[in-house]
């Protein structure tokens, strides 16, 4: 990539062992590489944005492989650094339900000895993407997405809440810290914004977000839509029925990611919302967290269906 990129994602990437059954000895099982940040900028790459991601990964075969993959992505790697260290992994179920919590291998990885030096030499991209999750595995990697939360023109962030990784109140912390410098913050309602923000309803939630500091909020409500609060009014984006629901680990990340790409491309927040939203619902019907990235015409084409159909059943 020659220039800034238009979205760089701060976090980190994550060898992922899934299953469509509970695991048990000899079962066989699917390798991938996914995890929240690798996700995100697969979407925002996908979406049409020059995008690159900031992280450290092992130096080893599983390092390798993931910056191969992220290179089918269309992900610049310029900004991984290789180091010694283990490579994160987290093991999870199939899970069309949305419910399941993810068992982590994790501690001490490569990535969590991230550090704002990470950064150096960096140009200023139009949007920098971190979530809590990067916040949560060390104090260095928050560092991090404090010094980066500045370098664009401008910030989203993803609470992404993992209550296996942080406590509730250090998340809710690192969020009132980093919500002034955002440009959007993307929770989800009810479960993490009634953790983070004593909020269930997401009216309530977006409010107590953009008391915080945020410019925007978009509170991702599961099959009730999205609620954007851009501070002048608040407006509900329908949600958008997936085609097929194999798996829904990464939508969330996809979601944010897409919304993210656009963001830097000119779109105004509803319509990147909107276009977020879509690629989302796609996502869901592939297995894992990256196991379908849908491309920019297959999302305006889903997006266009769906307000295609919408018009229909109003008339």
């Amino acid at each position: 990539m020659t220039g800034a990129p238009d979205v760089v994602v701060i976090g980190e990437v994550l060898i992922e062992i899934s299953a469509d059954e509970p695991f048990h000895s000899a079962q066989l099982v699917r390798f991938g590489i996914s995890g929240d940040a690798l996700n995100s900028a697969a979407a925002a790459a996908a979406s049409g944005a020059r995008t690159a991601l900031v992280t450290r990964v092992g130096d080893d075969d599983l390092g390798r492989a993931i910056i191969a993959r992220l290179t089918e992505l269309d992900v610049d790697t310029s900004w991984i650094r290789q180091v010694p260290g283990q490579q994160g992994v987290y093991f999870d179920l199939a899970d069309p339900s949305g419910s399941r919590q993810f068992s982590y291998a994790r501690r001490g990885s490569a990535a969590s000895t991230m550090t704002p030096a990470d950064l150096a030499d960096l140009p200023a991209p139009r949007v920098v993407l971190a979530s809590g999750i990067t916040g949560a595995i060390s104090a260095s990697a928050a560092d991090t997405i404090r010094a980066a939360a500045s370098l664009g023109q401008a910030f989203v962030y993803d609470p992404n809440f993992r209550p296996r990784l942080t406590s509730a109140v250090t998340a809710a912390a690192l969020l009132a810290e980093l919500a002034p410098l955002a440009a959007v913050v993307t929770p989800s309602a009810p479960g993490e914004t009634n953790a983070l923000l004593g909020e269930k309803d997401p009216a309530a939630a977006a409010a107590a977000v953009r008391r915080l500091g945020a410019a925007a909020v978009a509170v991702t409500c599961g099959v009730d839509g999205i609620l954007v609060d851009a501070g002048n009014d608040q407006r509900l984006v329908p949600a958008i029925p997936a085609p097929s629901v194999v798996d829904q680990t990464g939508a969330g990340d996809v979601f944010a990611g897409t919304m993210a790409g656009r963001l830097a491309l000119g779109d105004p927040l509803q319509d990147a919302v909107a276009l977020a939203a879509a690629a989302a619902s796609l996502s869901i019907g592939g297995q894992g967290g990256a196991g379908l990235i849908p491309t920019l015409a297959q999302t305006r084409s889903h997006l266009a269906a769906h307000l295609a159909w919408t018009r229909d059943e109003a008339s």
